[in-house]
């Protein structure tokens, strides 16, 4: 497994001087509002052009309901487009509805559930989605799990003109980061090649055995033939002081719709609130594809602890600040908006360390930290991404003999990643998930570029094709690291 230093704060430590106010990139990724989907009309649709019903289900119908012409029925002229907004009058329409977008996600025993055990369980819109949604179910076929591939991003670079100015920071920006519009493009792209966004937790499950053991067992991922699960991950949601004014968001708070969101400072002046990082630019593009994420799976996003999270600042580093409670409290509050909407949280470490490298002392107190002041804000996290992917074994499995293993064990991680550069590396042991983790920034894909000139093999392949997403704003050579 390769390892490579890809954190950005590690990278540079200079301090440029403050720069003159300059004209600010507006960037602002549109907020979809999927107000959901019509099954009845889908079906209208399936019958009058040919589709199959998982077909049917999976992207939104457009339906209008016309009143005058009975609950169900679909208003002429309705577009016969499958990627617009839904508009359901009747509380049978939008039950419809509802259950149109979870089954978007794969996720047809909810639907189904859901149908059967409402009032109208036994009207003829309803009895017919369940029957495409049975039919659907039957098609999924159980996905390879050692086959799961693991991409990671840093902080998305918003404003390019300010992270690629040319001072101190910029190389290091240049190598570790992955800006907005090439990020779009990686998820348009990875959609269109069948891929499905899953947790981390749909890969391997802790359960009971016959001894009464607990043990970690292979999870079952059902999607429709060709589809390939993928897990998505992003280090460092810290919004660290260094990185003010070179054009990326500062930090994340709940937006007024219960979704997170994010703030940008723009100038000294001011502040935007929108799409301006990997969370809510994932969202905005979920809403708008439901089918890129299986049962409502988003990102793991991982924070450390040293410099406080999510933008706020909850180390005990601040504890004499005034406003470190109130920063605590409004941490807390992110955090468990996250969870809520469906993200996963995992360690970074507390300070940010190569934790196969540091002694067993360095090691005990600096997870004894994590537990102190980042668990105890957000509540227990089973996850730990290792900085710098700097693992604390080699391939060996794990065992209770590795004493950094048994202590993270101990402390409640079940689930650790590394970071491997092949296609996927996935390890179930009796007790632990293990599984490498892809960079997509601009070192890798200027490496893919560069490969065949220089006698090597492109990593990023099954993904997409570099030039297709590299942005023509980056510096180039790209630097090693």
């Amino acid at each position: 497994m390769s390892r490579y230093e890809y954190d950005p704060h590690h990278l540079w430590v200079q301090r440029r001087q403050k720069r003159q106010r300059r004209q600010h990139m507006m960037v602002a990724a549109g907020c979809f509002l999927l107000a959901g989907t019509c099954v009845a009309g889908a079906f209208f649709f399936q019958k009058k052009q040919g589709h199959s019903p998982a077909e049917a289900t999976k992207a939104p119908i457009v339906i209008e309901v016309n009143p005058s012409a009975g609950e169900n029925s679909i208003a002429d002229g309705s577009p016969q487009d499958p990627g617009a907004v839904v508009i359901v009058d009747s509380p049978v329409g939008k039950l419809l509805a509802e259950t149109q977008v979870i089954a978007a996600g794969y996720d047809y025993d909810r639907a189904i559930e859901m149908l059967q055990s409402s009032e109208f369980a036994s009207d003829p819109s309803v009895t017919e989605a369940i029957s495409a949604y049975e039919a659907a179910r039957a098609s999924l076929v159980p996905a390879k799990i050692g086959e799961v591939t693991h991409v990671f991003f840093h902080s998305l670079v918003m404003d390019n003109s300010k992270a690629f100015d040319g001072d101190g920071d910029s190389a290091g920006y240049n190598q570790v980061m992955t800006t907005a519009g090439e990020f779009a493009k990686i998820l348009q792209i990875m959609y269109e090649k069948g891929y499905v966004l899953v947790r981390m937790h749909d890969l391997a499950y802790e359960t009971t055995d016959e001894n009464g053991m607990t043990v970690m067992k292979p999870g079952t991922i059902l999607l429709p033939e060709g589809k390939k699960p993928f897990v998505m991950s992003q280090d460092d949601v810290c919004y660290y002081p260094y990185m003010s004014d070179d054009g990326f968001a500062t930090r994340m708070i709940v937006g007024e719709d219960g979704k997170p969101t994010c703030e940008m400072k723009i100038d000294q002046d001011t502040t935007l609130v929108g799409s301006y990082d990997l969370v809510p630019l994932l969202e905005d593009f979920i809403q708008e594809h439901p089918d890129f994420s299986y049962k409502g799976a988003r990102a793991v996003i991982a924070f450390t602890g040293y410099e406080g999270i999510l933008g706020y600042r909850t180390s005990d580093k601040y504890a004499d600040s005034e406003t470190y409670e109130q920063d605590c409290r409004e941490a807390a509050r992110v955090a468990q908006c996250l969870k809520d909407n469906g993200w996963e949280l995992a360690s970074h470490s507390w300070g940010h360390l190569k934790m196969g490298e540091i002694d067993m002392e360095r090691f005990c107190t600096d997870t004894d930290k994590w537990e102190k002041q980042v668990d105890s804000l957000i509540g227990p996290i089973d996850i730990i991404l290792y900085p710098f992917g700097d693992d604390i074994n080699d391939w060996h499995p794990y065992t209770f003999e590795n004493q950094k293993f048994s202590y993270l064990y101990n402390a409640g991680f079940r689930y650790f990643c590394n970071v491997d550069s092949n296609e996927h590396w996935i390890q179930i042991g009796d007790n632990y998930l293990r599984q490498g983790r892809r960079n997509l920034d601009g070192y890798r894909m200027w490496k893919d570029i560069t490969a065949e000139s220089e006698g090597r093999e492109r990593k990023l392949e099954d993904l997409f094709h570099a030039e297709d997403v590299f942005d023509p704003d980056r510096p180039t050579p790209v630097p090693e690291m």
